[in-house]
């Protein structure tokens, strides 16, 4: 994925006038997480992401799938070969 943002509609304005972080669906606190542990831009070992980020991470942009194109993102159990190769070939 790239460095996009993706803030949700539905309480963007009201979180704005607050004072508050728009409500996203992105990759903002993977990357917040990376920069307390390391300095992907100096350091020759960056640390794994912890699988509970990971999820979230999967979470997120399933979610945003959905959203987007109104389906249902159809994940069924050993399909993560197929969804490599799908994401290799694009």
């Amino acid at each position: 994925p790239d460095s996009s943002r993706y803030w949700l509609a539905s309480s963007y304005e009201e979180r704005m006038k607050n004072g508050l972080e728009p409500e996203n669906i992105d990759k903002e606190f993977l990357r917040l997480w990376f920069a307390k542990q390391c300095d992907p831009y100096k350091d020759e070992v960056i640390p794994d992401a912890p699988k509970d980020l990971v999820c979230e991470l999967s979470r997120r942009y399933i979610s945003l799938y959905e959203m987007i194109t109104s389906n249902t993102f159809d994940f069924t159990e050993g399909s993560e070969g197929k969804i490599a190769a799908a994401i290799e070939s694009a």
